[in-house]
């Protein structure tokens, strides 16, 4: 199996399309990682939420504990300390819930960012190539089997008219000689269907 052509035009051809498809996959997933960098900097204030929330829990926490072991009132101290260590971890947890949505988005952003383009390149790219590919496949194995340089030969005759202008047309034209068999004509036939293919002789 050949992956690229051995005529040198058509070879660098499909070098710089595979080059610029690969490039494009590459701008494609930086562009989305720096998009996702860009929207987990709006999980920056849950943290700061969350770790405040934390230490004023526990801050209020440990004021609570101190309270309760004033002498009468303690027990009145402390209730009204550990209800707003309370609402703290409520603060906290809701920062937390913050930088889960953000991780959220940007998750699905990326992943949207990465295969709707990527998707849209391979469908654009990777067909063309396969056809080729098997095309080539396809042509090299004619050349090998019986009877498939003159498959080539009449493929060269009903392809485009330009790329017969370099041949020599013997009398009565290139598609009577074909008919008759002439072995000359029928390999510079083979030869045009392979050029026309990328292949060499």
């Amino acid at each position: 199996m050949r992956l690229y052509a051995q005529t040198p035009a058509r070879r660098n051809r499909q070098v710089l399309v595979d080059l610029i498809a690969v490039l494009l996959i590459g701008a494609v997933v930086w562009g989305a990682l720096a998009v996702r960098e860009a929207i987990m900097l709006l999980a920056e204030p849950g943290v700061r939420v969350e770790s405040s929330g934390d230490g004023l829990a526990a801050e209020l926490g440990n004021a609570g504990d101190a309270a309760s072991d004033v002498p009468l009132v303690g027990g009145l101290l402390s209730k009204p300390l550990r209800s707003a260590a309370d609402a703290s971890a409520g603060f906290a947890d809701a920062g937390e819930s913050l930088q889960q949505a953000v991780s959220q988005l940007a998750t699905v952003t990326t992943t949207v960012l990465i295969v709707v383009p990527v998707a849209l390149v391979l469908l654009l790219w990777l067909p063309p190539r396969l056809r080729w590919i098997r095309r080539g496949t396809t042509v090299r194995r004619l050349v090998d089997a019986p009877g498939g340089v003159d498959l080539l030969a009449l493929r060269a005759l009903t392809g485009p008219p330009g790329d017969l202008v370099a041949l020599s047309v013997p009398p009565g034209g290139l598609a009577d000689a074909w008919r008759r068999g002439d072995q000359l004509v029928i390999a510079d036939l083979c030869e045009v269907a392979l050029r026309q293919a990328g292949l060499r002789p």
